[in-house]
């Protein structure tokens, strides 16, 4: 190991107590509240308004695609969002990252809630669109990476897993929150909705905003970042250090990311499903949505802390094999019609296997890197890998087929990405015991190349 690297500066136990944990934890929960509120508010609306209010109207199927390419396109921007970000995270301190992430995010949010539509502008309405569904793209693609390297690095020996798992439980929360401004939405008259209705979940995310940015100024820098300014072993360029010497490390979290294609999936692609070709209910499957996604607030922590004790990897493997099999029940139930049937299928995939996944990358991508290039390294695998579950909604409506089982290659699709993210991590050494001052430090070389 590098003696360049060793936390000797600071005695352990006084590394230790300044250590907040719990605070970090809530911290990062209620940037990714806001992340994801903003993530469903907007593939709600791409899957249900859209379509019609920012795209011409003689070809409905194109518009459907072309809100899905709008959902798609901030996925592009998030790699460079994590980059640039991830720079100054691994440079200057996680925290203030942080908070310009967040009121990037929240902003672009707000602004989606004021566009004129393609009625009101003509082409300039898309455009502005995808604009800052771009803004809302670069911001987070520094949120969970940020936040995940934060929570790490604020939680306690033995327990890693747990305190980083409620990054994702954030998750959840903006799953709930969205819906719950969402469904009586929905049921407005249309005029109502397409008129005024659509915007009030992007008004509202300055709420969670405000919450968010108050919590996060309250929260000190993490020990461990404090202490690679202490040893002078902060890097110039951690980019250019993380692809030299743990590019194996992100071509593997970035293939476990594409995974997240399972998210998009459900979400998007399978709520425009419900409601086109099963017609299923609007408030019906957005409720199912909810309540499913909602319970895996519950499962994350608990699986995060059961890997605390097993190991990440046999978590991760069973979650993955699982998801890949349940994506084939979930398309079926949704095509029996049947909301019992939908409600069981929906759990059983999103509440019981997806949170194996869902609980634990935040914490285990993170410990694949050394803290000089953690945030850096972390953020550029996850990013590059969430552009593919970024256009699986698109994907999938490009691979659908007519007839009942037209849905059959997107279930395919999903099992794909299933099995290249299984072989990462099979390929990936297991950290849920390695002490935090050990992580990834092999990997950078003696010379901290300040």
């Amino acid at each position: 190991m590098s003696t360049s690297l060793r936390r000797t500066a600071v005695p352990a136990d006084a590394a230790e107590n300044r250590k907040t944990p719990g605070k970090a934890a809530l911290a990062s929960f209620l940037g990714s509240t806001l992340e994801y509120y903003d993530f469903f508010i907007y593939g709600t609306a791409a899957a249900l308004v859209f379509p019609a209010l920012f795209f011409p109207e003689s070809n409905p199927s194109v518009g459907v695609v072309a809100a899905f390419a709008t959902f798609g396109v901030a996925y592009v921007a998030r790699p460079l969002g994590g980059m640039v970000m991830g720079h100054f995270g691994d440079r200057i301190g996680r925290r203030n990252v942080l908070l310009v992430t967040l009121c990037l995010m929240g902003l672009a949010s707000l602004g989606i809630g004021f566009l004129p539509t393609f009625q009101s502008v003509g082409m300039l309405a898309p455009v502005l669109l995808t604009l800052a569904r771009l803004l809302q793209g670069f911001s987070a693609g520094a949120e969970s990476a940020g936040a995940s390297t934060l929570t790490l690095e604020h939680s306690p020996e033995g327990r890693r897993g747990f305190f980083t798992s409620f990054v994702m439980t954030g998750y959840a929360s903006g799953m709930v929150l969205a819906t719950l401004v969402f469904v009586p939405i929905t049921a407005l008259p249309k005029d109502q909705l397409m008129a005024w209705g659509w915007r009030v979940p992007f008004w509202c995310s300055v709420v969670v905003l405000a919450i968010a940015y108050w919590v996060r100024t309250r929260l000190d820098e993490t020990p461990v970042f404090e202490e690679v300014q202490e040893e002078g072993v902060v890097r110039k360029l951690p980019l250019g250090e993380a692809v030299r010497h743990q590019t194996p490390d992100i071509l593997r979290v970035l293939f476990m990311s594409v995974f997240s294609v399972m998210q998009t999936i459900f979400t998007v692609f399978g709520l425009s499903y419900a409601t086109t070709h099963s017609h299923i209910d609007k408030g019906a499957i957005l409720t199912i949505n909810a309540v499913t996604i909602g319970l895996s607030m519950i499962a994350m922590p608990a699986v995060a802390a059961l890997s605390d004790r097993i190991g990440r990897r046999p978590v991760l493997v069973v979650s993955m094999v699982g998801c890949a099999i349940g994506l084939f029940g979930y398309f079926w139930a949704l095509g029996t019609g049947s909301l019992l049937l939908v409600f069981a299928a929906s759990f059983l995939f999103m509440t019981v296997l997806y949170s194996g996944f869902n609980g634990l990358w935040p914490g285990y991508f993170a410990e694949l890197f050394a803290a000089p290039v953690r945030y850096t390294g972390m953020a550029l695998g996850n990013q590059l890998g969430l552009v593919v579950a970024g256009f699986g909604p698109l994907i999938g409506g490009l691979l659908m087929t007519g007839g009942p089982a037209g849905w059959v290659p997107v279930a395919v699709f999903g099992a794909v990405c299933a099995a290249l993210a299984v072989v990462a991590v099979v390929s990936a050494r297991e950290t849920a015991h390695t002490p935090i001052d050990e992580l990834g430090v092999r990997k950078l070389a003696a010379d901290p190349q300040k």
